[in-house]
């Protein structure tokens, strides 16, 4: 079994990087980390980098995971092969434009972009964001699937995630204690769902939702309670109609062996307890 231990980074494709560059900044509320020619990295926690911009098809969409150590990356290469996975050995060029000291990149069974990286970059400075949104770190992503069964089965059989609880036939799947680090939903072709920033309390998600408001941006859902890790959330739209999502007190849990994955309904009132109704394709039967 292949053991993952946390989602790192978020790579987007953008046919606008000074745009993207903005919206991160003074929307998402990210700081700057570091440039390279055509691409800019953001930080929102300890880590060098978590989300990435660079110029290219807005399509382009990889989430990256870190592994343990040399031998689990290799011996992730030689599962992922054997299970007919086209496997890609990073260059030294393109781990430095990563901040790892090594990787691998594939495609799940959904054709998702993947990366599994070994020792990422984490930074000597503090996160300090330009806007005042609260993020207290990177914490998962949502990723497309047009087979959930199929696609649970490579993240907790080949991967070692676990399922936390189902909303429909959705996984919401933990790497470690908390609730969930990787979220499938159904959708036609491969692609981040949403991509989701913690932040400290019911204040940031309360003015947070009045400033993408102000600014005109589109709020998809929310805000808003999921009665299955118990997060405040809000949802809105960014760069290319990828979606984004702060929320705050994520459930953790501890008690590995006797938890029991929970059924939620797929409709509104299995993704909020406040009865916020998404408007997010994904999230829609």
């Amino acid at each position: 079994m292949i053991e993952l231990k946390d989602v790192v980074y978020c790579r987007l494709g953008t046919t606008d990087l000074a745009g993207a560059e903005w919206y991160a900044v003074n929307i998402l509320g990210l700081e700057i980390s570091g440039r390279r020619p055509g691409a800019v990295y953001f930080k929102s926690d300890d880590r060098q980098h978590t989300l990435c911009y660079f110029e290219g098809n807005p399509e382009d969409q990889t989430t990256a995971f870190e592994i343990g150590s040399a031998d689990d990356l290799n011996r992730a290469g030689a599962t992922l092969d054997s299970l007919g996975h086209a496997v890609h050995y990073g260059t030294r060029e393109e781990c430095e434009l990563r901040h790892v000291a090594a990787f691998i990149a594939f495609k799940d069974p959904m054709g998702n972009q993947i990366e599994f990286v070994l020792r990422p970059d984490t930074s000597a400075r503090a996160y300090h964001g330009t806007r005042d949104a609260g993020i207290t770190g990177f914490s998962h992503v949502g990723l497309c699937s047009n087979d959930l069964e199929r696609d649970e089965a490579f993240w907790t059989q080949v991967c070692n995630a676990r399922v936390s609880d189902r909303i429909g036939d959705a996984p919401l799947m933990r790497l470690g204690t908390i609730h969930h680090s990787i979220a499938l939903f159904p959708f036609h072709k491969p692609g981040i769902q949403h991509i989701n920033h913690q932040v400290a309390g019911t204040d940031d998600i309360q003015r947070s939702f009045n400033f993408v408001r102000e600014k005109q941006l589109t709020v998809t859902f929310g805000p808003g309670r999921h009665p299955t890790s118990s997060a405040e959330f809000l949802y809105f739209t960014g760069p290319e109609g990828m979606t984004f999502e702060y929320s705050s007190g994520v459930a953790e849990i501890h008690d590995e062996p006797l938890w029991r994955d929970r059924q939620f309904h797929f409709a509104p009132k299995g993704f909020c307890q406040w009865g916020a109704a998404p408007n997010i394709a994904a999230f829609k039967d």
